[in-house]
């Protein structure tokens, strides 16, 4: 699959997820949104795990640690068979699994995330077991920026470096944004070059929403040794809803019939212009 493929499938699970939220009345559009390329580009290109293999012992980890975007998680996992698409129409429905944070019990679900801040030490725990059988799979963690005022983020990224984790790689979904408000307001996250390069890591800055610059970015990481890789994707909250886009109110927010019925014809618009 080609770049531009990839962009219009993301306008499409983007539409997988807003039907999500807007027939459960519940999720966090803005942050699914600006993740979903992400995912997309670990899942389409680089992470060696499948419906087949989701229980081998040498398969790839993934960890959501900004697990209040799981609607993105379960679209993509869903895309790539994991479950039919049927499922999807559960989402946040009294007595699914699939519930509004990653659960463990849906296909392809490493762990239960969702409690800032747990994500990347976690994912170390992953790495270094990894690193202690002599295993070749490799852990991959995706986080917010706003939860990078978690105390425990900054011990995960010490030991990481300490323990010179190369099949570790971590993501920022670097949107500026969180519930509150713009993440340098409620607190203050420059220089994130710097800070992530102190503790040890190889750091890369890309675009979140380019398929080319984060599929190369990810090669990078592979080849990096000696060292864990932090790749800050720069995003939009809300991308690909043009009335959502850069908006914090779409952090937690369920569209009105209005704004589903713009918001589905614009992905579908988009979707079909890079088609």
């Amino acid at each position: 699959m080609n770049y531009n493929e990839l962009t219009a499938k993301s306008f499409a699970l983007r539409r997988d997820v807003l039907d999500m939220i807007y027939n459960s009345k519940g999720g966090h559009f803005g942050g699914d949104f600006s993740v979903l390329d992400i995912l997309i580009t670990l899942y389409d290109f680089h992470m060696n795990v499948s419906p087949q293999t989701m229980n081998d012992p040498n398969r790839d980890r993934f960890i959501l640690s900004k697990g209040h975007t799981a609607a993105a998680l379960y679209a993509v996992l869903c895309d790539k068979g994991f479950f039919p698409k049927s499922d999807l129409e559960t989402f946040s429905q009294y007595g699914s699994q699939y519930i509004g944070h990653p659960n463990n019990k849906v296909n392809g679900v490493e762990i239960n995330s969702g409690s800032l801040g747990h994500g990347l030490s976690v994912g170390v725990g992953m790495a270094l077991a990894a690193k202690m059988d002599e295993a070749n799979y490799r852990t991959y963690v995706v986080m917010g920026d706003g939860e990078l005022a978690e105390g425990s983020v900054w011990e995960g990224a010490m030991a990481a470096g300490h323990y010179k984790l190369d099949n570790l790689t971590a993501f920022i979904d670097r949107n500026g944004l969180q519930i509150s408000g713009s993440t340098e307001t409620v607190m203050t996250q420059e220089n994130m070059v710097a800070r992530w390069v102190a503790f040890g890591w190889h750091v890369l800055e890309v675009d979140g929403h380019d398929f080319k610059a984060l599929d190369e970015a990810v090669k990078q990481a592979k080849a990096t040794k000696g060292k864990p890789t932090m790749i800050l994707a720069d995003t939009i909250k809300g991308f690909g809803y043009s009335q959502a886009e850069g908006q914090a109110s779409w952090h937690h927010k369920v569209p009105n019939a209005e704004q589903y019925g713009a918001a589905t014809a614009e992905l579908k618009a988009k979707e079909a212009a890079v088609r």
